[in-house]
């Protein structure tokens, strides 16, 4: 028995066909999606993932302007740019790529960006009301492993599903995604005792922890299906994720791997957001004030 892989591509392309169809909605009225990534970092993997953002923003014929203040911008600069951007009304989504640089607050940054812009789920705000079950954006990572889930027809309502993680970027945000399709989520962590007593109860297991190997076949069930959003870099300089594949493999059910998986679907999802935002603030400039 090998586990069935659980690709990102698929998902992908089924979500740049919905990008596809907001943009031509959107033809007509003169109207076109517009993002910016505010940069302030020199992290080459960074660079990498903001390129990936461009080349894709314009294959999906999203305007995409990458704000780029440098490694050494201090508070003010970063506040400066987002609330010029927030207020904006060409701009429809934005974000504030991480690393930052030492000393800023993050939070009260995050906070700058307006709730209907926020396609990366960064302000705490955005967390908030998907916990109330308001309409939010969830972080981008969270919402592409509910994707892949739901794209290959995994069940979630009634089913125990253990989020490995408690970050804001994927496990918080997760969690909430997750009990809003009706699932029992139990959230581990690293003062979690005997992680796998979690893990093999589970029928859906997502790790998103930072830890190249933290989960293993042994933790897991032969109906486990296993969802790997993390992101490390092994000695060879290769992408790996949290899960053990070559033991994970043979035990579980289905696996969603690193790479090749969770992170093929976000930046998709950022060309998605943000022509829907577009499309709602259309919307809302039509109303009567």
């Amino acid at each position: 028995m090998s586990a069935r892989l659980l690709t990102g591509l698929p998902v992908a392309k089924k979500l740049r066909a919905d990008t596809a169809r907001n943009i031509k909605e959107l033809a007509g009225t003169g109207v076109v999606p517009k993002l910016a990534v505010v940069l302030a970092t020199d992290n080459e993997s960074t660079a990498w993932y903001v390129r990936s953002i461009v080349r894709q923003a314009a294959e999906a014929a999203v305007h995409c302007d990458v704000v780029d203040l440098g490694a050494d911008a201090g508070q003010w600069q970063l506040q400066e740019a987002l609330e010029a951007l927030a207020l904006d009304h060409t701009v429809h989504g934005i974000i504030l790529q991480t690393p930052l640089p030492a000393g800023v607050d993050a939070a009260v940054l995050a906070a700058l960006i307006p709730v209907h812009k926020d396609i990366d789920g960064a302000n705490p705000e955005s967390l908030g009301r998907l916990a109330a079950g308001l309409p939010a954006y969830a972080a981008t990572t969270a919402q592409a492993a509910v994707e892949v889930l739901e794209h290959y027809q995994v069940p979630l309502a009634g089913e125990h599903v253990t989020v490995i993680g408690r970050s804001m970027v994927v496990g918080k945000p997760l969690a909430q995604l997750l009990l809003a399709r009706d699932a029992t989520v139990t959230t581990c962590h690293s003062r979690t005792r005997d992680l796998a007593s979690h893990t093999k109860a589970s029928s859906v297991v997502v790790v998103a922890a930072g830890r190249a190997g933290l989960l293993t076949g042994a933790d897991l069930n032969e109906d486990s299906v296993v969802v790997d959003v993390g992101t490390n870099v092994d000695e060879a300089g290769r992408l790996i994720g949290d899960v053990h594949a070559d033991s994970v493999l043979p035990v579980a059910k289905a696996l969603s791997p690193v790479p090749g998986g969770v992170g093929t679907v976000t930046t998709s999802l950022l060309m998605l957001r943000t022509s829907q935002a577009a499309l709602e603030s259309l919307v809302a400039s039509a109303q009567p004030a």
